[in-house]
């Protein structure tokens, strides 16, 4: 009885996760299928395949409704071939912005990785009212919503001059540092304090034992972050919105751009770069999905 009642639990599960699925990857099956369709049909038949050849005319069968029969024009092809990405690389500078946000992704992933371990490390290794404070101070920030803190942010960042591609990794590095410090601590207070003085004995200082000794056995917590942290910079659209000027878009503020006056909007051109958006998140997601789940785990090992 238990051995049914075991296999009727797992069968709602994989139903349950299959509708799960199936609800996350229909908004995405619908952009890329539109992004394949003519200007005119987007709006008019959004959940219908892109159809390659037109449908043809015909006379249907005479009926009680219509004696003599009814004709039906039939539906024009709405495959539009690739037409919307050639448009959508030119008109929002595709590649330019592209550019912009590689930079800030990967300048912005690494610096949270690399400050916040180091900061982890040393608020876990040296127990005293300081570092207690900036402990629970990062992590009473990771509850704090972006909205309450970005015109007062917005502003501070015009008067230090960090409005820029370069000083935005700043301001992505104070955000990111919260969520990162917190993983990072967890992990470190598993690993045993004696493999550091074995280091120290051996003649390494407090620079040389932290990068040859704790951040090695961090990989698989800095890989997790630097998943979460990269899918978090590279589509997030409101800080470099606020910050950068226009000559140095990022790819989610160019393709809002296509939004044009009085509510017209280039849909098709959209649905393409909002594909060519995602697919580096996307393939950077699958390659390292395998270290989420260890990483999340190896990090709340201990509180």
């Amino acid at each position: 009885m238990a051995q049914v009642s075991n296999r009727a639990g797992k069968w709602i599960l994989f139903a349950v996760l299959i509708i799960v699925a199936a609800a996350v990857l229909f908004p995405i099956l619908v952009v890329f299928m539109n992004s394949f369709k003519g200007q005119l049909y987007i709006t008019s038949q959004p959940f219908k395949f892109p159809t390659f050849k037109p449908t043809p005319d015909h006379m249907e069968e005479p009926s009680e409704a219509f004696p003599y029969g009814r004709f039906v024009p039939g539906e024009d092809a709405t495959f539009a071939g690739i037409t919307n990405y050639t448009r959508g690389l030119v008109q929002i500078k595709f590649f330019q912005s592209f550019g912009w946000s590689l930079w800030i992704t990967i300048a912005s992933v690494c610096g949270i990785l690399i400050c916040t371990s180091m900061l982890a490390w040393f608020i876990t290794r040296v127990k005293n009212w300081f570092t207690t404070i900036i402990y629970f101070a990062l992590t009473v920030s990771m509850i704090v919503p972006f909205q309450m803190v970005m015109f007062t942010m917005s502003r501070f960042a015009n008067i230090l001059h960090l409005d820029n591609p370069w000083g935005i990794i700043v301001l992505y590095v104070g955000f990111g540092c919260g969520m990162a410090t917190f993983m990072f601590a967890g992990f470190i207070k598993s690993i045993p304090l004696a493999l550091e003085e074995a280091a120290m004995i051996d003649g390494a200082g407090p620079v040389r034992t932290f990068f040859q000794v704790v951040l090695p056995m961090l990989k698989s917590t800095a890989i997790t972050l630097a998943i979460l942290q990269t899918m978090w910079v590279w589509n997030d659209y409101l800080l470099p919105y606020l910050t950068l000027p226009s000559t140095q878009r990022t790819i989610p503020v160019a393709i809002q751009s296509l939004r044009g006056s009085y509510g017209a909007v280039n849909w098709g051109a959209m649905m393409a770069m909002l594909v060519l958006a995602m697919l580096p998140v996307i393939i950077f997601f699958l390659a390292c999905q395998k270290y989420i789940i260890k990483g999340v785990l190896a990090g709340a090992v201990k509180g």
